[in-house]
């Protein structure tokens, strides 16, 4: 990989560089994959993974994952192509099928609206993908034979939790996976005491020397680029399907700029979720993804996971403990993100204060300073927050059930939610009946509905 000296590495314009290129792609007998990309002829970067594997890949196994390989090289470049998001895009061998194409140009343009909108970029980034001849048809519904295999990526969260519970409830295999081993998925593998596949993912360390050089930064689709990682894990180790946990509230977006919704869950959202089970049909036909959350709000979520105690102690969905950088990496709940105060706010309606105090360390309904951060949840005072929350109608749902709950009203910040939120909400306006409703935009197969109202349902 080509090197550049320390003093050239020191001035980072982005806007010098005109297109961003795809080197190749290698995955070895042990499982380590090697993906290779270069901003103009000036920068290579090289990233890593390694898969854990049942048996070595034997070479009929590598020629059949080749489209999952290519779908992950591709989708895994955006981390790259941020840093300078030139107007160009290259790919030197083999060409995306005309699905993938279509999916990576929307990673690449939608999939980084909060990164183009935060960084002030004059328009969003609107490369355009060349394509091969279609070699196979568009997604049907999703076929899951009964007896399958399938793998569960989890995060540690309230929402991958109830994902994991619903699949093992059926009559699927489950297995647990994950990208890294933070502590949280530790703990959610304890207690479900299911197996797990982790994936170990090296970024090319020179995306940290140029991030403070000058290089462009900020929100990138990973729920994508873990989805893909997935689905090669998969299909290497004989499964037939990938299922997420994203929920019908993170196909709605923060903003409108630049014509588009700017959503920072957008590679959560069915809108992805369909583009990249197009380009799986064309990359790997016969493995199956879906979302087995889909039909439910986060405050649905939110009430299943809330029956679920024995998680109650180990889980922790504030995204502080994923930062790259460990010295600003929390060890829980920081206490003080949009993350945090939704997830208290939508347990809230289901919970004890004093669980959720002990759950969280703090009662964050009754500081005061955090007033201005929860009506922020309900687009009060501001647009909703670039974080993994919910539609502005849930948080005020959730508003409204702690209204009427004695166990929360005397809290000092409820109050005030109470007196200068609400009334500016009127009612239909964030119904408690209508964000608890299962939505019946999905993609999960039949057999497994009965297993999502059991445990999402009334």
């Amino acid at each position: 990989m080509a090197t550049q000296p320390a003093e050239q590495s020191r001035r980072f314009d982005p806007d010098a560089f005109e297109s961003f290129r795809f080197l190749g792609r290698d995955l070895d007998a042990e499982g380590c994959v090697a993906l290779r990309y270069a901003l103009d002829d000036e920068h290579e970067f090289l990233e890593e993974f390694d898969i854990p594997l049942r048996a070595p890949v034997s070479s009929q196994l590598r020629e059949r994952v080749d489209g999952l390989l290519s779908l992950l090289h591709w989708v895994a470049g955006v981390s790259y192509y941020k840093m300078a998001a030139p107007p160009t895009v290259g790919c030197e061998g083999e060409l995306p099928t005309p699905a993938v194409a279509r999916l990576l140009e929307s990673l690449y343009s939608e999939g980084l609206g909060e990164f183009a909108f935060v960084n002030k970029l004059a328009a969003l980034p609107r490369p355009s993908f060349p394509s091969g001849p279609l070699d196979a048809p568009g997604p049907g519904p999703v076929a899951l034979a009964r007896d399958a295999r399938v793998l569960v990526p989890i995060g540690g969260g309230k929402d991958s939790i109830v994902a994991l519970e619903t699949m093992r409830r059926s009559e699927h295999e489950t297995v647990l996976f994950s990208v890294g081993n933070a502590p949280p998925m530790i703990r959610t593998e304890r207690v479900a005491g299911l197996p797990r596949l982790i994936v170990n993912r090296r970024l090319d360390p020179r995306v940290h020397e140029l991030n403070l050089a000058g290089a462009l930064n900020g929100h990138v689709p990973i729920t994508a680029i873990v989805a893909c990682v997935a689905l090669l894990t998969a299909a290497l180790n004989g499964f037939e399907a990938v299922v997420m946990a994203n929920e019908r509230s993170a196909s709605s977006g923060n903003l409108h700029w630049d014509g588009i919704e700017v959503n920072h869950q957008f590679s959560k959202s069915l809108r992805a979720e369909d583009l990249l089970r197009a380009a799986l049909a064309q990359s790997a036909p016969g493995l199956e993804l879906f979302s087995i959350l889909r039909p439910a709000s986060e405050l649905s979520i939110a009430r299943a996971f809330a029956r679920l105690g024995e998680y109650h102690g180990s889980f922790t969905s504030c995204n502080a403990i994923f930062r790259l950088d460990p010295a600003r990496r929390a060890g829980s709940w920081c206490c003080d993100c949009p993350k945090c105060r939704f997830v208290f706010l939508v347990l809230a309606p289901f919970s004890d204060p004093a669980h959720l105090r002990e759950v969280f360390g703090r009662d964050l309904l009754q500081q005061e300073d955090q007033f201005e951060g929860f009506a922020l949840l309900t687009a009060t005072g501001g647009e909703k927050p670039f974080e993994c929350v919910g539609e502005e109608q849930e948080s005020l749902a959730a508003i409204r059930l702690l209204s009427e709950d004695p166990r929360w009203r005397g809290h000092r910040v409820l109050q005030r939610l109470i007196e200068e939120v609400l009334p500016l909400h009127p009612a239909p306006v964030g119904s408690p009946s209508s964000a608890l409703t299962l939505s019946d935009r999905h993609r999960v197969p039949a057999h497994l509905m009965p297993y999502v109202d059991a445990l999402l349902g009334a």
